[in-house]
């Protein structure tokens, strides 16, 4: 069964795949861009493909999703989906269901840090990431893109709805909510907290390896994966539609800091949009 790894993008997933990739996929902890292989990311088009479904054809990939889930699902083993879609259900056709998913852990951030990202990494103003991240969007779906990762249409909804549709599963015990800020500034102790949730889920006795987590925490510094990606490249970053040269995927990471970077404009519409959400994750 799955252990979904759901964000809004930008919000800090590939940090926790990179660090949970090391770890159980490893056999020292410390990471490189092949380990994260390990962690699909769902949905992709070619799941659909290897199963005939009509790939131009939305309607019938909707109508396949769980089908999709069952045929990649290996119940008795740890793995993990990568996601940025919101928990739908769209004309009957659910997202996921529990004879597939194991549990939840949500990621979030703060949605002032995650205007400047989302708009470096799609290459577009902070006015637009703004736009996008309030109002009911969904990206990709261009089956001939160059780039993989475009192919899949993905529905990810506001910020604010991608949030609070997930936590559905803490009603059943089976969520985990993470703050990238916790990552930050206690990224051991995040790690433990999750992998002990990882542990209980599985019904597993949880022991800690200690070296083993103390090359997972070095190898996945932010600076050492941002000079791993300018060496060896990151199939996740975009491509500039103008220059056709790569965006690097890691840009300031932990230095992004929105009271440097965000008008008073811009600030003031994010925090109305979600002023609730935000109130409670404490960031308001």
């Amino acid at each position: 069964m799955f252990i979904w790894l759901a964000s809004y993008p930008k919000s800090g997933n590939t940090l926790v795949r990179a660090m949970l990739s090391s770890y159980f996929f490893s056999k020292d902890g410390k990471f490189n861009f092949e380990l994260i292989k390990n962690i699909k990311q769902f949905p992709h088009i070619e799941i659909f493909q290897k199963l005939g479904i009509n790939i131009k054809d939305e309607k019938e990939i909707l109508k396949n999703y769980i089908k999709a889930q069952e045929s990649i699902n290996q119940k008795n083993s740890i793995q993990f989906l990568k996601t940025h879609s919101y928990l739908f259900n769209i004309n009957n056709n659910p997202f996921t269901d529990l004879n597939n998913t194991l549990g939840v852990i949500y990621i979030v951030r703060d949605p002032r840090n995650i205007v400047t990202s989302y708009a470096h990494h799609f290459n577009i103003s902070f006015r637009g990431s703004a736009e996008r991240m309030i109002n009911t969007i969904e990206y990709g779906g261009n089956v001939d893109s160059n780039n993989i990762s475009d192919r899949s249409k993905v529905y990810i909804n506001s910020w604010s709805n991608n949030y609070n549709s997930w936590k559905s599963f803490d009603n059943i015990g089976r969520y985990l909510l993470i703050k990238y800020e916790d990552i930050v500034s206690n990224k051991e102790k995040t790690l433990l907290k999750i992998l002990k949730f990882i542990h209980q889920l599985k019904g597993i006795n949880f022991s800690v390896d200690k070296k083993k987590i103390e090359n997972v925490i070095s190898s996945t510094n932010f600076d050492k994966m941002k000079n791993l990606e300018k060496r060896e490249g990151f199939v996740e970053a975009k491509v500039n539609p103008k220059t056709g040269k790569k965006i690097p995927f890691f840009n300031l990471g932990p230095k992004n800091i929105w009271k440097n970077n965000l008008d008073e404009t811009i600030k003031n519409k994010i925090e109305n949009s979600f002023e609730k959400e935000m109130l409670e994750l404490g960031y308001l």
